[in-house]
């Protein structure tokens, strides 16, 4: 049942479109605060090695929406859809197990489902689907989520390559691999290899440190699956809920024994880039006085997202125009976040977007960041958010932000603030 605000919002929009647009977007105004009442995730898993290689995409994401809808209580019937950020899902077919992990989790066929892929923020864009849903009026509740095994998924382009694309650089830039736009930054920007493992075995320390703390406790929801010996073909049910990638001993000095992976004269090394992962995240939005009435208690408010465009060939610079363009969206300033996770997806892009957007290093990914966690790409973006929300309520720190750069030319960036 739509609360009585969006349908009036509804029935202004038929009678003057321009009126009932203007109004569902007014900032500031109660009713249409958007805000997250539960944010959850599976633990991170190596891909090809670790726990979660032979669980199947449905089996990682189901358990995560199950336990949103558990432990938030939330009425089934109120959640008017689910979006679910992935990006290497097989052509239409991630869509479908999309679908069939919301009835595995067991939702009812009338709750709608659909999947959202802007590559590495995927998670991200799906929480911004679903508050920007709410703010239309078009529904109270929703779960944004994501999932990605990239221990099943076939890297690369697939299919013909269109050769118009080598003639022009923007469209040829977008066809680099990840690693050599890693490269691009540290050249660029004067990012040296000793920076970059200084932040990625900082990344592995603190990381260690959250588990042994208990810190994700909070997030990490246990997922029962089978993992198959690929020497003896036995299988064995475990129980997964700790990461599997944070390597506690990893230190500078180890790490710079590493080679360049992509340039051999350059310093991206698979030491100081993130993981690649299999993970899945659910966070629950909702209408904040529906949330209120209802007497469920709140993680935090969704206060602004933005996208913004770079050159591909220098991708992992996005989350600066973004984060500046989400601050200007929501009149904050950089002193006003007191936490960041920005996501490592390389240490060059990481080490560059801090420093020019003059962040205090003790602020950023306190409790480790994808080079120790890993980076499962259509989860990560809601992976951080239940991260980012679970720490602000430990430190009781008023506003977080969550951000990362994207393949082919962008940078994504939400506010949160504590409830």
């Amino acid at each position: 049942k739509m609360h009585a605000h969006s349908r009036l919002n509804r029935i202004v929009a038929q009678l003057a479109p321009n009126a009932g647009l203007k109004k569902a977007n007014v900032a500031g105004s109660e009713d249409d605060d958007v805000v997250i009442v539960c944010a959850l995730r599976t633990a991170i898993g190596k891909a090809r090695r670790g726990m979660f290689k032979d669980t199947h995409v449905e089996d990682l994401l189901a358990p995560v929406l199950d336990a949103v809808v558990k432990k938030s209580n939330v009425p089934v019937d109120m959640i008017g859809d689910v979006v679910v950020g992935s990006v290497l899902g097989k052509n239409v077919q991630r869509a479908n197990e999309a679908r069939i992990a919301c009835f595995m989790a067991g939702l009812p066929d009338t709750v709608p489902v659909h999947v959202v892929n802007r590559q590495c923020s995927s998670g991200l864009q799906a929480i911004a689907h679903v508050a920007a849903g709410i703010k239309a009026g078009y529904y109270d509740a929703g779960i944004g989520a994501g999932v990605e095994s990239m221990s099943s998924a076939q890297m690369g382009w697939q299919g013909e390559i269109n050769p118009k694309i080598f003639m022009d650089p923007k469209t040829k830039a977008c066809l680099l691999p990840m690693g050599i736009t890693s490269e691009n930054v540290a050249k660029k920007f004067g990012v040296n290899r000793k920076e970059m493992d200084a932040l990625s075995a900082a990344s592995h320390r603190k990381a260690a440190a959250a588990t042994k703390a208990g810190r994700f406790n909070s997030e990490i929801i246990p997922v029962t699956t089978t993992v198959k010996n690929p020497k003896t073909g036995k299988k064995q049910q475990v129980v997964v809920k700790v990461d599997g990638g944070i390597r506690e001993s990893t230190t500078e000095q180890v790490l710079a024994r590493l080679r360049p992976a992509f340039d051999k004269k350059g310093s991206t090394t698979a030491g100081n880039a993130s993981q690649v992962s299999d993970g899945a995240s659910a966070v629950l939005v909702m209408r904040e006085s529906v949330a209120k009435s209802m007497g469920m208690q709140v993680l935090g408010k969704f206060k602004g997202f933005a996208v913004a465009g770079v050159p591909p060939e220098i991708m992992g610079i996005g989350p600066v125009p973004a984060i500046r363009k989400v601050l200007k969206q929501t009149g904050l300033t950089i002193n006003d976040i007191g936490l960041f996770e920005i996501n490592e997806a390389f240490a060059s892009q990481a080490c560059y977007c801090i420093k020019e957007l003059g962040i205090d290093m003790d602020k950023v990914n306190v409790n480790g960041g994808a080079i120790a966690l890993g980076h499962p790409l259509g989860c990560t973006g809601a992976r951080m958010t239940a991260t980012l929300l679970h720490e602000m309520k430990r430190r009781k720190c008023r506003y977080g932000i969550v951000s990362m750069c994207i393949g082919s030319g962008m940078g994504a960036a939400a506010v949160y603030e504590l409830c």
